[in-house]
């Protein structure tokens, strides 16, 4: 048996040490939360770029000839219909419809995909995946030898192609992927991302991620940035972060993210969200914008007057807009764009609007 020693680090750890990188223990991993200023390297990726080590991810290799079979029963989305070289985001739900994690799916092949799971819940997945698979699928866990490198910002393009040039970067379309080599290794390079600039991701060894990192560091225009930025990044485009915005106490219905959901396909937990769509949800996940640069934050009770309708589920300044914003799970009553409510927390009070994504 393989014991991990906790927090684990990345194989990029050293790099990010001698860049003075400041580290938090992340879902088990030792990640930088900031190099410079979580401000400074959130505008910069609205700017420039900015490069993430993103390697605590999970990468899980499916195969074999039940393959789309079984993906398509415990996905969200449609698998048979994907061409070689796309990726798409959706779902793993159990049977009341709640998730058990979000995650991407990428098709290399008819019958060979990679999952890119969250951090925190490789193991639950594996556990569920395997619970959930025809005996002649193939699981191969490959996390702990593949590293992750975030590319993201406006001029990604400019710079992913000076260090990869075997790669038409301009002409790789969202959520789409190719196989790249740097040097003597191989990976893969999707374009996709979590901050909602145009940027890369880049799949690699562990032990080849040192080298790739310096390169990109080396140019003028890139910065090293940590967890701090990538949260306010994400949440101003109104990205759910798993264990916060979405969790395994609710379903796709309740956090707005049903168009993420192919109803017209069998899939784990279908028949009750088709139940809760139809007599619309309880709650609903919705984001709300502050009145000043304080943000309320994660657990701050949400108020309409003096009734409790819910609570804050993220909440981060917006360097861009100079604001306090988030996302908060309401009483469907009063989730309605204009809403004026506010948070509470010990003595602090913090008044905000709902209002529609995207923030920026």
């Amino acid at each position: 048996m393989e014991y991990r020693v906790f927090p684990q680090k990345t194989s990029l750890y050293t790099e990010q040490c001698t860049l003075n990188a400041k580290f938090v223990d992340f879902s088990g991993w030792l990640l930088p939360v900031q190099y410079s200023s979580i401000i400074e390297e959130h505008l910069h990726t609205r700017s420039a770029n900015t490069i993430f080590d993103i390697s605590h991810m999970g990468e899980i290799i499916i195969g074999g000839d039940a393959s789309v079979k079984d993906l398509e029963y415990i996905f969200t989305r449609q698998i048979s219909n994907m061409k070689h070289g796309s990726c798409r985001y959706g779902f793993f739900l159990d049977d009341a419809g709640c998730f058990i994690d979000d995650c991407i799916v990428y098709r290399y092949s008819d019958n060979k995909f990679m999952l890119v799971v969250n951090a925190g819940r490789i193991d639950a997945d594996l556990d569920w995946l395997i619970n959930h698979i025809s005996p002649g699928t193939s699981i191969t866990d490959v996390s702990s030898g593949t590293a992750k490198i975030d590319l993201q910002g406006p001029l990604s393009c400019e710079t992913a192609s000076e260090i990869i040039p075997g790669i038409k970067f301009s002409k790789l379309k969202k959520f789409t992927f190719q196989e790249f080599r740097f040097n003597s290794w191989k990976g893969t390079v999707s374009a996709t991302g979590y901050t909602g600039e145009k940027g890369f991701e880049f799949f690699l060894p562990s032990e080849a991620a040192p080298e790739l990192w310096r390169e990109f560091i080396k140019i003028k225009s890139v910065l090293p940035a940590g967890l701090g930025a990538r949260d306010s990044l994400r949440l101003e485009k109104g990205y759910s972060l798993y264990g916060h915005d979405i969790t395994g106490n609710i379903t796709p219905v309740e956090a707005n993210l049903m168009k993420f959901v192919d109803l017209n396909k069998e899939f784990i937990g279908k028949d009750t969200l088709e139940k809760k769509a139809l007599d619309k949800p309880d709650n609903l996940l919705v984001p709300f914008l502050c009145e000043g640069r304080r943000s309320a934050r994660d657990g701050y009770r949400a108020f309409y007057q003096d009734t409790g309708i819910g609570y804050v589920t993220s909440g981060a300044y917006s360097p861009s807009l100079q604001r306090g914003i988030g996302l908060c799970l309401l009483n469907l009553n009063y989730s309605a764009v204009g809403t004026a409510v506010c948070f509470r927390h010990d003595n602090i009070v913090i008044n905000a609007e709902i209002i529609k994504l995207p923030f920026v």
